[in-house]
């Protein structure tokens, strides 16, 4: 093996020096120098843009390690700024190191990116010259829905609830390839918050009233089983409390109204909405917590009047009410928990804009699909002669 040949300052500046003759080229001079082409035009380059502090090093063993040094601390530094960009995805799978290295192919060499993240170089080019394969294609179609999907939602939907408008939609996805895409592409629901119970004085129990569902909260057909309940909504102008009526078979909020008081007017108003929304005349059990606004007079003698039954929670549980504590749940998880109201009109607005554009239309998608499933399994065959 050959000796690696070092120049003095002095050789490079009379080699430069030589290609500015008049009818001679760099190729020629370094022919005759015995030096490679490239070389001496790297070395032009050099003189023209430093002028006289060009070749500063004198080829001592000294000068060496400095440049070694120097070159070990550029590429350090790159790997450092790519390891920050990059993100944890050396603790990913190959693909997403493969297009973590294709997303800074422009900032950084290939090389000590997939040394970095432990891949090798012709498997990467492999994998930018690879077409990509049907699946691939068909997340990637599902991914465009899915953010628009995720949008719409203003970021409060997961992977359960994606994979249920999806199927609505006639994708056939599953569950878990849902939550494969969207985990890949970064999307994530709102995590629910954990809320410590809280102890008080439990109501005294209203007298010729009972528990009716004893924590069953399935109806076999509409109008059969309601609850209803109150919550808070913190504002900049006080708070907000909203009563809302839940039609356990389809879990639509049928009756709603907002007040910044907490009275029972509230409360008549919310289930008033719900029965001009009632089709039949039959009897509904409507449950409820042993609230002073569903204890008062006028809210009992408002149910009698409209064939109402009257159920409550029993006294201390409020498990018995879980139906629509979720729904409260879902609504402060999904947007007042994100959001800060400065007075209760963009409140009321907000939650106006979740109950019948957001849960109410997909309540309807699910009941709809639901009564597609019953229809196509009873339908009748059809015998062909």
């Amino acid at each position: 093996m050959s000796k690696r040949r070092k120049f003095s300052r002095e050789f490079k500046q009379g080699a430069v020096e030589q290609t500015y003759q008049p009818g001679v080229t760099c190729a020629q001079v370094a022919r005759e120098l015995e030096i490679g082409a490239n070389l001496l035009t790297r070395w032009r380059r050099e003189a023209e843009a430093a002028g006289l502090a060009a070749f500063g090093g004198t080829g001592s063993a000294r000068d060496a390690e400095l440049m070694r040094l120097k070159r070990e601390l550029a590429r350090v530094k790159k790997e450092r700024d790519f390891l920050a960009k990059s993100g944890n995805v050396l603790c990913q799978g190959i693909v997403l190191r493969y297009q973590a290295i294709w997303r800074c192919r422009d900032e950084f060499p290939i090389r000590i990116m997939c040394r970095c993240l432990q891949v090798s170089p012709s498997g990467y080019y492999g994998w930018v010259d690879r077409p990509p394969s049907a699946r691939q294609r068909d997340n990637e179609r599902l991914l465009v829905r899915m953010r628009q999907m995720h949008e719409d939602s203003q970021g409060a939907i997961g992977a359960p609830r994606m994979w249920e408008d999806l199927v609505e939609e006639g994708e056939t996805a599953s569950l878990n390839r849902v939550a494969r895409v969207m985990a890949a592409d970064g999307l994530q629901g709102r995590p629910r918050k954990k809320m410590r119970g809280q102890k008080g004085q439990p109501s005294l129990p209203e007298p010729g009233v009972e528990n009716l569902l004893e924590r069953d909260f399935t109806a076999l057909e509409p109008e059969a089983k309601w609850v209803t309940d109150i919550t808070e909504i913190p504002t900049g102008e006080g708070k907000l409390f909203l009563c809302v009526v839940i039609d356990l078979f389809s879990k639509l909020v049928i009756g709603w109204s907002m007040h910044h008081r907490q009275d029972r007017q509230m409360v008549l108003r919310a289930v008033e909405m719900a029965i001009w929304q009632r089709q039949g005349s039959s009897s509904v059990i409507l449950h409820s917590d042993r609230g002073s606004q569903f204890r008062s007079g006028d809210y009992q003698r408002f149910l009698k009047r409209n064939t109402l039954i009257c159920s409550m929670s029993a006294v201390g549980h409020c498990g018995d009410n879980a139906a629509c504590e979720g729904f409260f749940g879902l609504l402060k998880r999904d947007r007042v928990h994100h959001a800060r109201y400065p007075s209760l009109d963009a409140a009321k607005a907000d939650v106006f804009d979740y109950i019948e554009r957001f849960h109410n239309p997909r309540m309807r998608r699910r009941v709809a699909r639901q009564d597609r499933k019953f229809s196509d399994l009873f339908k009748p065959s059809v015998e062909t002669g």
